[in-house]
């Protein structure tokens, strides 16, 4: 495969191209309403995107800070909340996740948190679980698929 660069999306292409592979993996695949996938937290997110050194892009993921990520992570405003996290079909097992997870973790650094949260499809556990995120909580459901949470302290 060639080169894959993870970088923040900081203009609208970049931002449009983060939507289109939401759309193409929870929408399209999951079948996840569109109405859930996009939510009023997109317009204060930090959203990352992994493209090829073509401009194609691959993945996609966002952080939650501040009230945005307390309202996800059970009122802690030190801890920031993962989402969102898409890889389009063609470019999974490839690493792309895992460097979409790391360029999350960068920027939640950045901005002084201690640890992120997230909310993970119980297929995905063992993927988060090899980059040192602990289950806690129970299952539960969110647009119909079970899910954990998951927390990882940052040092």
């Amino acid at each position: 495969m060639s080169e894959v660069t993870v970088r923040v999306a900081e203009d609208p292409d970049d931002l449009e191209a983060c939507f289109a592979v939401r759309k193409e993996v929870f929408v399209v695949e999951q079948q996840v309403p569109q109405d859930l996938e996009y939510d009023a937290y997109d317009a204060g997110a930090v959203h990352v995107l992994a493209v090829r050194d073509d401009g194609t892009p691959l993945g996609t993921g966002r952080l939650l800070t501040g009230a945005a990520a307390a309202a996800k992570n059970g009122g802690e405003r030190g801890i920031g909340a993962l989402g969102r996290l898409a890889v389009r079909r063609t470019a999974r097992g490839l690493g792309v996740g895992a460097r979409l997870v790391a360029a999350i973790e960068d920027a939640a650094r950045a901005r002084g948190l201690t640890a992120v949260d997230l909310h993970a499809q119980t297929h995905a556990l063992g993927f988060y679980e090899r980059l040192g995120y602990e289950v806690y909580g129970p299952v539960f459901p969110d647009a119909g698929i079970p899910h954990r949470a998951m927390r990882k302290p940052l040092v």
